[in-house]
């Protein structure tokens, strides 16, 4: 028995998703693997019933958890404090409560200018990433108080460091990450343990990014120190196992990046 058996875990935009090679290639599944290997129950949300799909059957029948899939989008289209209570609603009425709040779900036009950035393209990052941040946290809010529980949330280099084409992305996850800090600063007397990561994993977002905008990718993704870029399972995966640990709660409001398997607390 892992040490979050019997434990339940929110995690968005965690479909499966696979590289060219046949390799796991996506952040979501990655945690929700190195979750189900310690025994936590998982609600898996995203657009993709196919790929939510795919998870949920290799999750359960590899790890004997339950696996409870939500479709949900978060848009500028939609009713979005209604679509996210429906998630939250759906969790508590299978699992009883909720533990950890891990919000990983993002879109984005990467590659396109600022100067050609449209209103739609600009709308898909802040709403399929802040707003649903700050809308999964709300709905989120009394159960984590309840439980003691954890957040933990996704930024990026590309706000850090300010890459081209990506300025969208890079204003939702900079705000994601002053969100966070708020969050971390109010939440804390409540006991609820709130960080942030920002990863560089070789995904297959990243590796149509680098097919689709080659010139992009070679200005704004460089390979860490170390030599690889981060595992999705055992190192961002893993990661995120140890922040919903008890033992973690003084790192309240921490950035920590993750470079090919280095993580940091600047």
């Amino acid at each position: 028995m892992g040490f979050l058996t019997n434990k339940t875990a929110i995690i968005t935009g965690a479909g499966k998703a696979v590289l060219s090679d046949g390799s796991c290639g996506s952040i979501g599944y990655g945690i929700a693997t190195a979750y189900a290997k310690e025994g936590a129950n998982l609600v898996i949300t995203g657009r993709n019933m196919q790929k939510l799909e795919d998870a949920k059957a290799d999750l359960e029948r590899d790890y004997g958890i339950k696996v409870l899939i939500v479709q949900a989008d978060v848009s500028d289209t939609s009713d979005n404090e209604a679509v996210v209570q429906k998630v939250v609603d759906q969790t508590m009425d299978t699992f009883g409560d909720i533990h950890v709040l891990i919000n990983n779900a993002q879109a984005s036009a990467s590659g396109v200018t600022l100067a050609d950035h449209t209103t739609e393209q600009f709308n898909l990052a802040i709403y399929s990433g802040l707003y649903a941040t700050f809308y999964y946290m709300k709905a989120c809010y009394p159960h984590l108080a309840k439980t003691k529980g954890s957040v933990i949330n996704f930024a990026s280099g590309a706000g850090l460091f300010g890459n081209f084409g990506q300025c969208a992305y890079a204003a939702a996850k900079e705000g994601i990450r002053g969100l966070t800090r708020v969050a971390a600063t109010e939440w804390g007397k409540d006991g609820i343990n709130v960080n942030i990561i920002c990863p560089l994993a070789w995904t297959a977002q990243l590796e149509k990014f680098q097919q689709a905008y080659p010139e992009a990718f070679e200005q704004n993704v460089k390979m860490p120190p170390l030599g690889h870029y981060g595992d999705v399972e055992t190192e961002i995966g893993r990661v995120c196992v140890q922040l919903a640990s008890p033992d973690f709660k003084f790192m309240t409001g921490e950035t920590i990046t993750l470079e090919g398997g280095l993580g940091q607390r600047p």
